[in-house]
């Protein structure tokens, strides 16, 4: 049996299902979008078994592209959530066939609120259709599963019609970036934008040492500090030089080295630093992996210190 082909027709059965679909969208669509952009309330998304599966999703995305949303199971409306339905609110139903048991019994109680009822169905003559304000059509000429029974095309429809209508609310609102990492401040986005240098860097137990020290004493900070690197300050506590344990290695291949020798012969002057820990964590790694240097210090307008952020702590926290 010849997997790579099976997969393959699935493939292509569900994206002409898109293609087709996308040729059958009309100025309804349009006026579905105008309905939810105008709700004062949430938008609800219901259905049961692999609909409600969709519609799951649907809401999840509804929600962290700027649209108040919510996912409502059928059973439990009947049984007291049907309260979370709000005057204000506007409803999408799904099912396929538009006779799915559990929703048609609450369709009657939500149209009682007097709000408006999105159906995704592929029937405009079943009860969700009949039921329905506007309609949303799912209609598929063959699911991709071989028996054409089990929901694959018709679900993946679903989900696209869904996505159809995040994005277009998306466009409508002028969601950005921004926008959409306030609704994941802890995901890759949201570090991106909102996690700052102050955040993240090390400003307590610092290996600081004096212009003065000796390569014998900085060796011992270093390996308290844990950071592979001392800072060197002057006698107002300025920084003035970095040594990390690569200078001491490179130190050591020096025939007249010497562990009394002082610090500043082996450190490196004027290091990078900042003097803004408000700068985002991600321009931060920029500006690390730019200088090809391990530790940025973290400074005042008058070059003392504040902190020290390392790269292995921006990796750790996930920023990118």
């Amino acid at each position: 049996m010849n997997y790579k082909t099976i997969a393959q027709e699935t493939l292509n059965i569900e994206a002409q299902t898109l293609i087709d679909a996308s040729k059958n969208i009309d100025d309804t669509f349009g006026e579905i979008v105008d309905v939810i952009l105008k709700c004062r309330g949430k938008l609800v998304v219901t259905g049961v078994g692999k609909s409600g599966l969709i519609g799951a999703k649907m809401a999840a995305t509804f929600a962290s592209t700027g649209t108040p949303s919510f996912f409502i199971h059928p059973t439990e409306a009947l049984h007291g959530d049907l309260g979370m339905i709000g005057k204000d609110d506007v409803v999408i139903a799904i099912s396929y066939s538009g006779e799915s048991e559990e929703l048609s019994l609450i369709l009657p109680h939500i149209k009682r609120f007097d709000i408006p009822l999105i159906g995704m169905t592929r029937d405009r003559k079943s009860t969700l259709g009949s039921y329905s304000d506007f309609i949303i059509d799912v209609v598929v000429q063959k699911e991709a599963c071989p028996l054409n029974i089990a929901p694959t095309s018709s679900t993946t429809l679903t989900l696209a019609l869904g996505d159809a209508l995040a994005v277009s609310l998306m466009r409508a609102r002028d969601f950005k970036k921004s926008d959409f990492a306030s609704f994941h401040p802890g995901g890759a986005l949201g570090k991106k934008l909102f996690v700052k240098v102050k955040d993240l860097m090390k400003t307590d137990a610092l290996p600081i040492i004096g212009s003065d020290t000796k390569v014998k004493d900085a060796i011992i900070k270093i390996s308290e500090g844990r950071l592979g690197t001392v800072l060197v300050v002057d006698a107002q506590k300025r920084l003035i030089a970095l040594m990390s344990d690569g200078d001491i290695r490179r130190a050591l291949m020096d025939d007249d080295f010497s562990l009394d020798d002082n610090v500043l012969k082996y450190a490196t002057k004027e290091p990078k630093s900042i003097d803004d820990e408000d700068m985002l964590a991600s321009d931060a790694l920029v500006l690390i992996e730019q200088m090809k240097i391990q530790l940025l210090a973290v400074v005042d307008k008058d070059k003392k210190i504040k902190g020290v952020l390392h790269i292995h702590t921006l990796i750790e926290k996930g920023i990118s």
